[in-house]
C-alpha cells in the first residue's frame, strides 16, 4: 500500500521509489528491453527529456517545477508559460502536454490575446461552404481558422484556405508522398484539385495521354488480384508498376504483389532465423513453425512449465485469446487483430493510411506503429528518407 503525508507526498514501501511510487528499485529487464520500452514514436527514448529505469522514463525536472511529463517524457509544459507574467497560459487557460487550451474568449498561443466578438459571429465567419466550422479541418478561433498542420515534416500546412476548404493531401497520389511533387509532377494543384498539363490526365494527373490503354484499363491491369493499385505498394504508369521505395528489392513481383519485409521481425531479422522469405511468407525448416518462424514444434519442458511460462498476472492463459506452446503463446489465426506475447494487443488500433494499417510501411506492434527506415508518421504514412 501507498501512504500520504500532511503535504500530499507519497511515502512509498520498499523497493518502489518515485513521486507516485512508480519506479521499481530491482529491474529484472536487460538493459536493451528497459530502452525499447522507453521509446517514443520516433525511436528516441525518453524523448531525450529524461531517463530510462526499468522501461519506465524519469522526466528531467531539475526545476522541482515537473514540467517535463508524458509516458516518453514528450510533454514539455514550459511551452505553455507566458514569458512576461511567467504564468501558464497568461492564466486564462489550461496547458496539456505544452499546449494551451484557452478559457473562453481568449486566444493565442498562450492565451494572451481576448476576443472581441460573440461566440455565435466567431462560428459564423469559420463556417465553410458545406456548413462545417473550418471544414472539419481546423478550429475556429476569434472568428478565423486554423488549419491542422497534418504533416510534420512539411515547411507549411497542407490544409489551408479562409475556413480550412482547400486540402492538398487530394493532389498527392499515392506514391507522390516521396517528393515535394504535386499532382505527380504533371500538373498544378489549385485547392486540392489537379490542373494537369497538356498530355496528361486523371485525378493525380497520373495517366499520360500517349499510353494506348485508358486509364481506367492502365489502372485495372496495376491491380491484378489487389483493390489498389500495385498493391498500395508503387507507382501505375500505363499498366505497368514501379515498385517502391527505389532500389529495395524486397518489394517485388508485376504488381508489386510481393513484399519481404513481411517476413521481418522489428528487429530486421527474417523468419526468425529459422526458414526463408517467399513473396511475403515465410517457408520454415524442419522443427519450426509460425508467421515468422517463431515456433519450434517440440521442446523439453513439462505442460504445467509451459503454461506457467504463458499465464498473465490475473492467472489466464494466453489472455483467452490463444493456446500456449512450449512456453509461447500463439494467437488465435482466425482472429488476425490479436497480437502480443501474451496475446494480449489489438492490432485494429494501428493506424492506416490509404485503407492498409502502417500504409504498408512498417509493423503493427500492440496497436503502434513501428515505422521501416525512411518512414515516419502515426501510420507510417510519411516519407523522411531520401528523394528522388
Amino acid at each position: 500500500s501507498i501512504s500520504l503525508s500532511s503535504d500530499r507526498m507519497c511515502e512509498c514501501d520498499e523497493s518502489w521509489f518515485g513521486d507516485a511510487c512508480q519506479f521499481q528499485e530491482e529491474c529484472t529487464l536487460s538493459g536493451k528491453e528497459s530502452r525499447e520500452l522507453c521509446k517514443n514514436q520516433q525511436g528516441v527514448v525518453c524523448s531525450n527529456r529524461g531517463t530510462c529505469h526499468c522501461g519506465s522514463c524519469m522526466c528531467d525536472n531539475e526545476d522541482k517545477r515537473g514540467m517535463v511529463t508524458g509516458r516518453f517524457c514528450e510533454c514539455d509544459d514550459s511551452e505553455c508559460l507566458d514569458e512576461e507574467t511567467g504564468e501558464i497560459c497568461g492564466g486564462h487557460g489550461q496547458c496539456y502536454c505544452g499546449n494551451c487550451y484557452c478559457a473562453a474568449g481568449w486566444h493565442g498561443d498562450k492565451c494572451e490575446f481576448q476576443c472581441d466578438m460573440s461566440p455565435w459571429e466567431s462560428r459564423q465567419r469559420c463556417t465553410s461552404p458545406d456548413g462545417k466550422i473550418c471544414s472539419n479541418r481546423g478550429t475556429c478561433v476569434c472568428g478565423e481558422c486554423n488549419c491542422h498542420d497534418v504533416d510534420p515534416s512539411g515547411d507549411w500546412g497542407d490544409i489551408h484556405g479562409d475556413t480550412c476548404e482547400c486540402d492538398e493531401r487530394n493532389c498527392h497520389a499515392t506514391y507522390d508522398r516521396y517528393t515535394d511533387d504535386f499532382c505527380s509532377g504533371h500538373g498544378q494543384c489549385n485547392c486540392g484539385r489537379c490542373d494537369c498539363k497538356e498530355g496528361w490526365a486523371g485525378n493525380k494527373c497520373e495517366h499520360p495521354l500517349s499510353c494506348s490503354l485508358s486509364l481506367e484499363s492502365s489502372l485495372k491491369k496495376c491491380r491484378g488480384t489487389s483493390n489498389l493499385p500495385c498493391f498500395g505498394r508503387g507507382q501505375c504508369q500505363c499498366g505497368q508498376c514501379t515498385c517502391h521505395p527505389p532500389g529495395d528489392s524486397r518489394v517485388h513481383g508485376k504488381n508489386c504483389e510481393c513484399d519481404d519485409r513481411q517476413c521481418e521481425d522489428i528487429s530486421g531479422e527474417v523468419c526468425g532465423g529459422h526458414g526463408y522469405c517467399s513473396c511475403g511468407r515465410c517457408i520454415c525448416e524442419k522443427g519450426w513453425f509460425g508467421k515468422l518462424c517463431q515456433f519450434p514444434r517440440s521442446c523439453d519442458m513439462s505442460d504445467a512449465q509451459s503454461k506457467g511460462l504463458c499465464e498473465t498476472s490475473d492467472g489466464v492463459i494466453c489472455s483467452g485469446k490463444g493456446s500456449c506452446h512450449c512456453g509461447k503463446c500463439i494467437c488465435n489465426p482466425q482472429d488476425w487483430w490479436v497480437s502480443g506475447e501474451y496475446c494480449e494487443c489489438d492490432d485494429r488500433e494501428c493506424d492506416k493510411h490509404d485503407g492498409i494499417i502502417c500504409t504498408g510501411n512498417g509493423l503493427c506492434n500492440c496497436g503502434n506503429c513501428e515505422c521501416w527506415d525512411g518512414w515516419n508518421g502515426n501510420a507510417c504514412e510519411i516519407w523522411v528518407g531520401e528523394e528522388y
